[in-house]
């Protein structure tokens, strides 16, 4: 192995001889990869295709000891350091440029209690893996609806989906977390344990250290949920819309359903001559008995004259996997996010605007539907401060080549500047871009000083900043 140049913290480099870096792997149980190992390629690569940077060394965790050795020898050494989960997050800060990555991928372990209605999760576990444990014993957690998303990038930043309304965020169910801070110490965070620092780990990021394990409470939730997608022609949009937010208003916590508009993919169940079309494609799940389920989704299938109607009885691991094919790594993608605490009349005409300028096949804006049990809590009792949102819109812009960069981030820009207006000015982190440092402040509101005074305390110089950063109170 020879020595390494890496870049530090204070945006220089400082160059280690190699006797240091094989002592440093010497004590991995996990191993450390360069540019010169076969695995490092692949490593370095992530979800988003617009994020190539190069790290000078990625460390392939085993376990808690060697995620605190690793924070230990950055610590040290001044140098730049990103955190690999799932590797999901749109904004690329799982790895860094000439710097460390501390690599938790292969820390997968899923351990499930039936009796206590817990499970015990490594950060490198996807929600593929959670949902394959949880359901063989009839149980669930509420995550997201991607299933190759990791589960500690979605949980840090809040953590919503199809079963969000009936259960909470994937923050509201956490118990307790094992942490490795900025000074290497491994601590655990709780209700009853540090828990200033559990309530800023809620929300909060990868701001505050390294999550080794999550604990989590579940949900009984056994059999099939009734679950699909009900499409529409983007003609009737706007009729559908505001029928769709009007049925919304009695849905019970068990339904949630959300807007998807974009050109329709080659999907079995579409007609042929739909296929590369606009449409608004309702997606709806209901958690609870069926037969109480076809009622309460009646009303929103029964707007007006879809082309196709696929609701049905489903596995939940199956549901949560439905949108994977259109989600798959390698493709280029950007994003811009708005809370709405209401879809309005002038929001929607907005967005069928920008929905008729679609600048590739792959483009679409969804509007998430929340709200229900996860709006219950006070702002201010976790990091996350989106408790008034009753909808989040995701202007997700998706192409695959670098000429159509310039097009596809500028539909994206115009159409969140043109919502603005219309939102209530929080934002959730795991939706934000890179690009996105200066809006931190306004996505946390009222939240933000007390998250920079944690900072300060449990890592003033500010290591985990690879994120969108709270910066330490000064």
């Amino acid at each position: 192995m020879d020595n390494l140049n890496l870049a530090t913290l204070q945006k220089g480099h400082k160059l280690l001889e190699e006797s240091v870096i094989e002592g440093f792997a010497a004590g991995l149980r996990g191993r450390l990869m360069t540019a010169r190992d076969g695995e490092y390629e692949q490593a370095r690569q992530i979800w988003n295709a617009m994020i190539d940077r190069h790290p000078g060394m990625i460390v392939r965790c085993a376990g808690a000891a060697d995620v605190i050795r690793a924070v230990r020898f950055a610590r040290e050494n001044d140098l730049l350091l990103a955190v690999r989960g799932g590797g999901h997050n749109i904004a690329g800060n799982a790895v860094c440029e000439g710097g460390m990555v501390i690599d938790l991928s292969e820390m997968k372990s899923v351990r499930v209690d039936p009796t206590t209605r817990r499970v015990r999760v490594g950060p490198g576990a996807t929600l593929a893996d959670v949902d394959a444990e949880t359901q063989a014993f009839g149980l669930v957690l509420p995550t997201g609806i991607n299933s190759t998303t990791g589960i500690a990038g979605l949980t840090l930043g809040g953590g919503f989906g199809w079963l969000t309304r009936k259960f909470g965020l994937t923050i509201d169910n956490l118990i307790s977390m094992d942490v490795v801070l900025a000074d290497g110490r491994l601590v655990r965070a709780s209700e009853n344990e540090n828990p200033d620092l559990f309530w800023a780990l809620r929300g909060g990021g990868g701001n505050f250290g390294v999550v080794t394990s999550f604990e989590f409470r579940l949900h009984d939730l056994s059999g099939n949920v009734l679950a699909g997608l009900v499409v529409h022609p983007f003609a009737d949009a706007e009729t559908v819309l505001k029928q769709y937010r009007r049925e919304l208003e009695t849905a019970p916590d068990e339904l949630t359903c959300w807007a998807v508009m974009r050109k329709a993919p080659p999907l079995p169940f579409l007609p042929t001559e739909w296929h590369g079309k606009e449409i608004l494609a309702l997606a709806m799940c209901y958690c609870g008995d069926l037969e109480a389920g076809q009622s309460a989704a009646a009303g929103l299938r029964g707007i007006g004259h879809p082309i196709a109607d696929v609701v049905g009885p489903a596995p939940l691991t199956a549901w949560q996997q439905a949108f994977d094919p259109l989600l798959t790594p390698g493709a280029r993608n950007y994003w811009k996010s708005q809370d709405f605490a209401e879809l309005s009349d002038a929001a929607i005409s907005v967005l069928l605007g920008a929905v008729g300028k679609l600048p590739g096949p792959e483009c679409e804006v969804f509007i998430g539907h929340v709200g229900g049990a996860a709006g219950r809590f006070s702002l201010d009792a976790t990091a996350f401060p989106q408790r008034q949102s009753h909808f989040v819109m995701n202007v997700h812009a998706r192409w695959r080549e670098t000429n159509m960069d310039d097009a596809c981030i500028a539909w994206a820009r115009d159409l969140f500047a043109a919502t603005k207006p219309h939102a209530i000015g929080t934002a959730y982190i795991n939706f934000m871009p890179e690009d996105e440092t200066d809006r931190v402040e306004a996505a946390y509101g009222a939240n933000y000083a007390r998250l920079t005074e944690i900072k300060r305390r449990y890592d003033p110089s500010n290591l985990f900043r690879m994120n969108q950063n709270v910066k330490p109170k000064g």
